[in-house]
């Protein structure tokens, strides 16, 4: 369900704290659990979040959605916010339905030495309900919840049962003074931390993909990719997710590339055999670096903990890479250009 404008009155009368300051320039924000200085990063990155002025929270910082989707009981004066209607949004994943309503909001994102940034008021999922999809992997229904906490910044989410999932929900696109020459909408996700917007010179070191739009939604369609299993051919092309909200990998791919390679995992599903390889590249004719590894190695850092099956050849190929592909390279989104960036790792 697409959020409805806040009627000026009830802006008005929102208990914002304070207007946030304008940005002047890109915001470094390290990580709350980011790893040693030349560690490889192994789970999902946190940061500290804060809804209209209220206390901090750690909330992982979530490139596989869009949005922030937050317990009711986290946003101070929640009972006299005007509410924008019900929202909705599930995480394939682990299979947990978010409930509740949509509020307009500022939200501030801090890391770990105290830098942040605030955005304009924007609408934030205030959940109060969790269900589960019949299938889930990882859900308890419960009324109330009072742990929620996700920092939703990426991209071409909404057909993925995140419905209204889009740029204007994106807490790293509507930083306050953000979509200036000086200071472009998007960002740079590291090992250690993420930089929230963009300097007319960052990117210059990224190699990068043009992503085509999406009029439906307001947003850029997937990063193309072609996948390989043990170097199988034809290789199978579809789209690519940098999810860093996961260490488990989501594969789907046509019998060809699978028959032989698949065995069964946990709750009747499937999973790739240990041993297998597999070959991840940038869509045809892209110039993004390639990468891959085999499953299984625990001595690569980019080998995500299991990688899992999903369809049976009646989906287009598709991979989420988990958060461990930032070993690989860190990633630029420049949501002005339409342009996802990749850069080996070194820097930061």
């Amino acid at each position: 369900m697409r959020a409805a404008t806040l009627p000026l009155l009830a802006l008005l009368a929102t208990p914002f704290v304070a207007l946030p300051a304008l940005a002047q320039q890109p915001a470094f924000l390290p990580y709350l659990n980011a790893p040693a200085e030349g560690a490889p990063i192994l789970r999902p990155p946190t940061l500290s979040l804060s809804i209209n002025g209220g206390p901090a929270r750690r909330a992982i910082m979530d490139t596989g959605s869009t949005g922030v989707v937050v317990s009711a009981s986290a946003i101070p004066g929640f009972d006299q916010l005007t509410p924008l209607g019900p929202g909705e949004l599930t995480y394939t994943s682990s299979g947990r339905i978010m409930r509740g309503v949509n509020v307009m909001v500022p939200v501030t994102v801090a890391g770990a030495d105290g830098t942040s940034v605030t955005t304009q008021p924007i609408p934030v999922l205030a959940v109060t309900r969790i269900d589960c999809l019949r299938n889930a992997r990882s859900c308890r229904p419960m009324d109330a919840p009072r742990r929620v906490s996700m920092l939703g910044i990426g991209f071409a989410r909404a057909k993925d049962r995140q419905p209204g999932a889009g740029p204007g929900r994106n807490p790293f696109l509507n930083v306050a003074g953000m979509g200036t020459p000086a200071l472009g909408r998007g960002y740079v996700v590291t090992r250690r931390g993420v930089q929230v917007g963009l300097a007319k010179d960052t990117g210059g070191a990224f190699q990068k993909v043009k992503l085509a739009s999406d009029p439906a939604t307001g947003d850029w369609q997937p990063v193309p990719v072609c996948l390989a299993l043990n170097t199988r051919t034809p290789t199978a092309c579809g789209t690519l997710l940098l999810d860093t909200g996961v260490s488990i990998m989501y594969l789907t791919l046509p019998p060809a590339q699978t028959d032989g390679l698949a065995v069964p995992g946990l709750r009747g599903g499937r999973v790739v055999a240990d041993g297998a390889s597999l070959a991840i590249a940038p869509g045809e004719g892209q110039p993004a670096p390639s990468y891959g590894f085999t499953v299984g190695d625990r001595s690569n850092p980019v080998t995500p903990q299991r990688v899992i099956l999903v369809g049976r050849g009646d989906r287009p190929p598709f991979v989420n890479t988990t958060v461990r592909a930032l070993n690989a390279f860190d990633y630029l989104f420049d949501a002005d250009a339409g342009e996802a960036g990749f850069r080996a790792v070194g820097g930061r």
